[in-house]
């Protein structure tokens, strides 16, 4: 791997004391950043020019459900809360194929290249007619991001007083048996892991308690990370209540679903008592605005979680929740969203990019290695291009969530070429999408 310079860019490190450099230099050697600053060689590199671009760690997506990316906009579900929305659905994914899960890994990663992210984990926890998690592994590899790949699941079916189908639902011992398939053959614990593996049963309403203490003794077993989704809304409190006599944050704290190496998605309606228990914890919190607002969850409480020392970063959530995979247009919903809670001096442009970035990497447990320019990080990183027509006007660069492009003009992955003057290096665009459209035809028909 030959070394890069990204020669007179403004850099936005998001490093500790959250320098800004204007004009400045970025030396990568062996997918590791070397130096930062102004005039460094180019001796030996190739130069990438970047005057007039903002240069950025690249965004972290810490929720995604990818295969949701063939069911975008389905008629029935566009107007429906969670629950409904649910149920609308689950046929609908019942009828996927394992080439239909690698597809969609490949849309999604693609659509989240192109919005500048380097970093993506993916919550599968449906595994329709042959389907296996190395599906969406070998999908999201074609793209070069690194990737999180959690082994979600749904063991009570309809029949049990569960939410899904008893078609989607598995047996327990099977599911516990599969993550430890999973961890010991595809997870990479090193600093420049491209891809890991965690454990992600799918909700308390889906599974049992059994299952949700035994994924975490497992977890911890082998080293890998707990997720799955909490306190989404009001039907999730509503449920928890009725059947577990206590909220979402107790039930994770009983079951062992607290603690650094935890994160959960959504957490719109935690408490004050929760939002202490997961800061005292460091449990993480993904934190997912265009869904909660597509779907009607409510506005998740940012602000406070943050200043409450609660680790937050952002999710895309399901492309048939949100109807997109763009992760810079949900750091600017995250800060819109945050003023509208609190008031306009809420949350920076600043404060919500490093959410995305430094924030998502620290929620991921990558935060040692990923989420800053500075020496010694691995080489993620996004060029945005501030002279671009979305930029035109702009009298701060570094204020890319106020006033500039939402697609990404080029992204490096441990040093690697993901995205080139607003191009995919390795993904045919046009026959994705075509690819993904006769997918969503046969999708749609019920024969």
């Amino acid at each position: 791997m030959s070394d890069l310079l990204i020669r007179g860019g403004h850099v936005l490190t998001m490093d500790d004391q959250a320098r800004e450099h204007g004009a400045a230099d970025i030396r990568v050697s062996g997918g590791v950043i070397t130096e930062v600053g102004q005039g460094l060689s180019p001796e030996g590199a190739e130069v990438i020019a970047a005057e007039g671009c903002l240069v950025t760690p690249g965004l972290v997506n810490t929720h995604h459900h990818m295969f949701q990316s063939l069911t975008r906009a389905v008629p029935a579900g566009q107007d429906a809360l969670l629950f409904g929305w649910l149920q609308t659905l689950y046929p609908i994914w019942a009828r996927m194929t394992p080439q239909d899960i690698r597809l969609s890994a490949t849309l999604a990663c693609t659509e989240l290249a192109l919005s500048g992210c380097t970093m993506s984990s993916d919550h599968l926890y449906l595994f329709p007619n042959g389907a296996k998690l190395e599906d969406s592994i070998e999908g999201a590899g074609e793209v070069g991001i690194r990737f999180l790949a959690t082994r979600g699941a749904m063991s009570i079916g309809e029949s049990d007083g569960g939410l899904p189908p008893d078609s989607l639902v598995e047996d327990e011992a099977s599911i516990l048996a599969d993550c430890e398939r999973l961890v010991d053959g595809f997870h990479d614990a090193g600093p420049d892991a491209m891809v890991q593996v965690g454990i992600a049963p799918c909700s308390p309403f889906s599974v049992s308690r059994e299952l949700m203490r035994d994924a975490a003794l497992l977890a911890r077993e082998k080293g890998v990370r707990l997720h799955t989704h909490l306190a989404e809304n009001a039907e999730d409190i509503a449920y928890s209540q009725e059947n577990f006599g206590c909220r979402p944050g107790q039930y994770a704290q009983d079951l062992g679903w607290v603690g650094d190496d935890v994160w959960h998605a959504h957490c719109v309606k935690l408490d004050g008592d929760e939002i202490d228990l997961f800061a005292r914890t460091k449990t993480g919190v993904a934190h997912c605005p265009c869904s909660n607002c597509r779907l009607g969850s409510g506005i998740a409480p940012v602000r406070t979680l943050v200043d409450a020392g609660v680790p937050v970063g952002l999710g895309v959530d399901g492309s048939a929740s949100n109807d997109a995979g763009n992760l810079v247009d949900e750091a600017r919903q995250a800060l819109l969203m945050a003023r509208v809670r609190n008031g306009a001096d809420a949350m920076s442009a600043r404060e919500a990019l490093r959410i995305a970035t430094r924030g998502g990497a620290e929620v991921l447990g990558r935060g040692d290695h990923l989420g800053q320019i500075a020496p010694g990080f691995r080489a993620d990183l996004a060029l945005w291009d501030m002279t671009a027509i979305e930029a035109a006007g702009n009298w701060d660069r570094a204020a890319l969530l106020l006033a500039g492009p939402r697609r990404v003009r080029d992204l490096f992955v441990e040093g690697r070429s993901v995205v080139r003057e607003g191009q995919m290096v390795a993904v045919d665009v046009n026959a994705l999408a075509a690819k993904a459209a006769e997918a969503t035809v046969r999708l749609a028909r019920r024969d």
